[in-house]
């Protein structure tokens, strides 16, 4: 199987403008996420695919693969499966599987996103998306963190900024997970994606996963005890520099 590795990226976040160029300990949050899923074993390839050149520039200053994609999007999805196209089109080979890791996404660990490719052995698995616990009622309710509910097989029932499954009777026992931003595809499954218009509660929730659910796709859900962060805000920024600071992985390409 061969799976390559892509990382959209812009600047104009709305929430967070530049943050994939905001620094933690000296390098810019996107190349801590361009090394960590380089890292990742199973991964033959990574790239940035972003609309910015001061990114592209950046990318292929410290050795990497930046692929220029249309400014139009709105979804990092539809962003990465434009890439793949480029990127298949330059090499003149298709891939299996798509791995994506939003570039606001410092923290996650190369061995969560070698993590999703092992789900792929059941054949049925076509949509792989990491999630991580909550660990506060804060974190629960922040609307800049997607919550998602999953069924007995860990399949996503839905995804929402709000507080799923409801705290109405009480915090105890609940299941507070957190999607992040990666996201791995089979090929042929992120092309129809990208094929796709956007759906009533994607745009309600702002949260294109629920896409492939309101079209009756399945999207497997993978539980990690690693602390990651969505980085949307410079608390954020500064809380994920805190908890890299001890970070073995950090060692690995940050001399």
């Amino acid at each position: 199987m061969k799976a390559i590795g892509i990382i959209p990226a812009r600047l104009g976040a709305t929430r967070f403008p530049g943050k994939p160029m905001a620094h933690i300990h000296g390098m810019p949050m996107v190349g801590h996420c361009y090394h960590r899923t380089r890292l990742a074993s199973g991964i033959t390839s990574t790239y940035v695919a972003t609309c910015d050149d001061e990114i592209a520039t950046y990318v292929r200053g410290i050795g990497g693969s930046a692929i220029m994609t249309s400014p139009q999007h709105t979804r990092a999805t539809t962003r990465t499966a434009e890439a793949m196209e480029h990127i298949e089109s330059e090499t003149g080979e298709q891939c299996d599987v798509v791995v994506m890791v939003q570039g606001d996404e410092p923290l996650i660990l190369p061995e969560t996103i070698s993590e999703t490719l092992k789900h792929f052995s059941d054949p049925k698995v076509e949509i792989v998306n990491i999630m991580s616990r909550l660990q506060t009622y804060e974190q629960f309710a922040d609307k800049n963190n997607v919550k998602v509910v999953v069924n007995q097989n860990n399949d996503a029932l839905y995804f929402s900024r709000e507080t799923i499954p409801s705290p109405w009777n009480g915090l105890e026992g609940i299941p507070m997970f957190m999607q992040t931003g990666i996201i791995a595809f089979r090929r042929d499954v992120l092309l129809r994606f990208n094929s796709m218009e956007e759906t009533r509660l994607e745009q309600i929730e702002s949260v294109d996963m629920n896409r492939v659910l309101e079209t009756g796709g399945r999207i497997r859900m993978v539980p990690t005890d690693a602390i990651t962060i969505g980085v949307d805000t410079q608390q954020e920024l500064h809380d994920a520099e805190l908890l890299m600071k001890d970070d073995p992985t950090l060692t690995q390409y940050l001399k």
